[in-house]
């Protein structure tokens, strides 16, 4: 996910606002207790989606893979007063971790917390989102869009993590071309990019972020 020299990487961080104390903490327990802990979106994507969620200003928001809860928290602190954030993950193991820090950070009333397979909560939320993050198993990318489009409301936006996969969407190395979640995320990048419906620009933030807009 190195794609920034590393010089630069670092004043990028460096001039980006610090995450909390709690969500360094966060960070760091994730790190040294829980496996695939670059499965985090960390300081800087955490900044972006906290920011993009400030300029919104939604009601609802829907995060399709919580993890520890990191990114849940950072899209939370742009919701509007009296705003939801419905949060789905399918490892119940993480619950009691997770639970901890909603608390920590005061946003156990505005967090809702699910815990199950996304494909079969989604259509059973009855809301209509401002904001949904994709951040879960990279072969139901598509699904997934497929699965909310008609919850967003029009001008709603959706946010998908983990597009550029460490550039191996180029399909350039040995290998990638029998890879699932590879071909699973080329196949959602075009996808997107030919939708006449939304609009959407790719970041080359961390390991790439879809903004996509629901006209």
């Amino acid at each position: 996910m190195d794609f920034l020299p590393e010089k630069i990487d670092t004043y990028v961080n460096d001039h980006t606002k610090a995450e909390s104390d709690l969500l360094q903490e966060l960070n760091r327990e994730t790190h040294s207790k829980i496996l695939m802990p670059r499965m985090l979106s960390g300081h800087l994507q955490g900044r972006v989606l906290s920011m993009i969620s400030h300029m919104i200003k939604p009601k609802r928001i829907l995060e399709i893979g919580t993890y520890t809860g990191y990114s849940a928290i950072c899209l939370a602190e742009g919701l509007a007063e009296g705003g939801i954030l419905h949060t789905i993950d399918i490892n119940e193991e993480l619950e009691t971790m997770v639970r901890r820090y909603l608390r920590l950070a005061g946003m156990e009333n505005k967090i809702q917390y699910h815990i199950g397979d996304a494909m079969n909560i989604i259509p059973y939320l009855h809301e209509k989102f401002d904001l949904v993050f994709i951040d879960a198993d990279k072969e139901n990318y598509s699904n997934y869009y497929d699965l909310v489009f008609e919850k967003i409301n029009p001008g709603g936006f959706i946010i998908a993590d983990n597009v550029l996969w460490s550039g191996k969407v180029l399909l350039d190395e040995p290998g990638v071309t029998d890879d699932k979640d590879t071909l699973a995320l080329v196949a959602f990048n075009d996808k997107v990019v030919t939708d006449e419906r939304v609009e959407n620009v790719l970041f080359p933030i961390r390991d790439g972020l879809m903004v996509i807009r629901k006209k």
